[in-house]
């Protein structure tokens, strides 16, 4: 049965809703990405598709798909919203502009922050972006300096600041042919100190009584992983971030913890941090996170 919508409008946050979950595969990933309630995301899809008297969405215990016809609702969805925030700042006359200066771990500066930045700079052009990349603990200092605005760290323990983008374990990655060499220490490619996932990796090694040595230490990503592909050992480090030319190493060596990915702002009222710590969890709420 189709539903009456004689006024022929429907409200911008439900489109917006379809969307998110839509990019996030999820309602509680969609309710992450808007900083909604996944209740409120549920009802609005529901709206949605009672508006429109068709079914968008097939879920189930397990997972949500979007149906052919949202598939084509998705499509006028994106144009809509795209076209009614262009109207947005022709209305108001004003577009966000500024200076802001992020934080990054070179991890993901090195794999997530082109995708995070070219939704950014398109939405906001006339921003001026400054970006420091370096090992998280450092930049927690410069950010309680005020050096910088906005964080996009590992967190560190004790730290319960920000807003968690994702979690995940950390993984052993080196060279798709590496295997461990027997009886020997394990050779480890590290960042030097202070560092989470080295001191997380030690603390495990040490736990467990595994013989290890330090191999290289490079501050560089591009570093390591040159160390990794030469096949000189194995580093700990994010899955969900692999540089490539990378894998993860088999082979029964010691499970390590999680690690928190958080993004931190200034708090209070800033536009500026606000568009890009929505524009990060976005990013880590959207299927194209999901294979790195």
């Amino acid at each position: 049965m189709i539903h009456d919508n004689s006024s022929g409008l429907i409200a911008p946050d439900l489109l917006r809703a379809l969307v998110a979950v839509a990019q996030a595969g999820s309602f509680s990933g969609a309710a992450r990405a808007l900083g909604l309630r996944q209740s409120t995301i549920s009802q609005q899809i529901k709206r949605l598709e009672e508006a429109t008297g068709r079914r968008l969405l097939d879920r189930d215990t397990h997972r949500v798909a979007i149906t052919a016809e949202g598939e084509a609702m998705l499509d006028h969805a994106r144009r809509v919203l795209d076209a009614h925030e262009r109207m947005g700042r022709y209305l108001s006359g004003t577009r966000l502009r500024g200076r802001l200066r992020i934080g990054a771990s070179e991890d993901f500066v090195l794999s997530a922050l082109p995708d995070v930045l070219a939704d950014f700079v398109r939405r906001s052009p006339e921003v001026t972006l400054e970006l420091t990349a370096g090992l998280s603990e450092t930049l927690y200092d410069q950010f309680d300096a005020g050096q910088l605005d906005v964080l996009v760290v590992k967190r560190c323990r004790g730290d319960r600041r920000g807003t968690l983008a994702w979690s995940e374990p950390i993984v052993w990655l080196g060279r798709p042919d590496y295997r461990p060499p027997a009886g020997e220490p394990l050779p480890l490619l590290l960042y030097p100190s202070p560092s989470v996932t080295r001191a997380r990796a030690l603390e495990v090694l040490e736990k467990l009584g595994q013989p290890w040595r330090i191999a290289l230490t490079s501050a560089s990503l591009a570093g390591l992983t040159a160390a990794a592909r030469a096949g000189i050992g194995v580093m700990p480090h994010s899955a969900r971030l692999m540089p490539p030319g990378l894998a993860v190493v088999q082979g029964g060596l010691p499970v390590l913890p999680m690690v928190d990915f958080v993004v931190i702002g200034p708090g209070g009222r800033n536009d500026l941090a606000d568009a890009l710590t929505a524009a990060i969890l976005q990013w880590a709420a959207s299927g194209r996170a999901q294979g790195r």
